[in-house]
């Protein structure tokens, strides 16, 4: 990246309305990009491209020219976590309010239980704990779950029985090694993990080791394994497409 792009890029950090608008009319190709994958959907584009934009600038906000990436590849994770988040809070199925409330304290009992556990708690004993109907609790999980989208989860091993790595799992297989792939964030989620969850994807994702032999030496079920490896990366997941605040 040239001197004089990360100079307009630390302008812009620093409040200067200019630089920020000369970013984002040279970027403006790659936020049509973004845009352009959600077509279709029954939202106006301009409406789109402003909610992109806004993900750019959360970008150029938290850029550092010291990560080993572009700023292009560091912004397209969080122009599509705004989308995401704009289509999944105001798209055409609305979540009442007290829906999305019960979503959010299933989510914690759900994590509570699993970092306790190490396993996920059943529907029924959701609905037990926090003294709702099952039906409700099914009805929340659904209703505020994440739009299954480009960003859905791919399965560990692929039809050919390889492997597949912890940078393909979290990518959205739409040409990634220019978008969403960015090394040292990988880096820093696993560093931010807990410790049996970090063990977990080293030894699935570096060790190349089966689920079996990870639940053998952690001491717990393959099914829990699983799951557990699927929450991690879905979470994983979630912080690199942009869901943050």
């Amino acid at each position: 990246m040239c001197q004089d792009y990360i100079q307009e890029i630390k302008k812009a950090q620093n409040g200067d309305d200019v630089a920020l608008e000369n970013l984002i009319k040279d970027n403006n190709g790659l936020i049509w990009s973004i845009v352009k994958r959600f077509y279709g959907r029954g939202y106006e584009p301009e409406d789109l491209y402003q909610i992109a934009s806004l993900g750019f600038i959360k970008s150029i906000k938290r850029f550092n020219s010291d990560f080993d990436v572009k700023l292009s590849t560091y912004a397209v994770p969080y122009m599509i976590g705004e989308i995401k988040r704009y289509i999944r809070d105001d798209g055409p199925v609305k979540v009442s309010r007290s829906i999305k409330d019960l979503g959010i304290k299933i989510r914690e009992l759900q994590k509570e239980i699993l970092n306790k556990k190490g396993e996920e708690i059943k529907v029924k004993e959701i609905a037990k704990e926090l003294k709702v109907d099952v039906e409700d609790v099914i009805l929340a999980i659904e209703a505020t779950s994440p739009v299954s989208s480009i960003e859905s989860s791919k399965h560990i091993n692929n039809k050919d029985g390889k492997t597949i790595n912890l940078l393909d799992t979290l990518s959205t297989n739409k040409n990634e090694e220019e978008t969403i792939t960015n090394k040292l964030a990988i880096g820093q989620l696993i560093k931010d993990l807990k410790e049996r969850d970090k063990k977990l994807i080293l030894l699935r994702y570096y060790k190349e080791k089966t689920q079996a032999q990870v639940a053998s030496i952690l001491g717990i079920s393959q099914v829990q394994v699983s799951r557990i490896e699927k929450k991690i990366l879905e979470n994983m997941k979630d912080c690199l497409i942009g869901d943050v605040s």
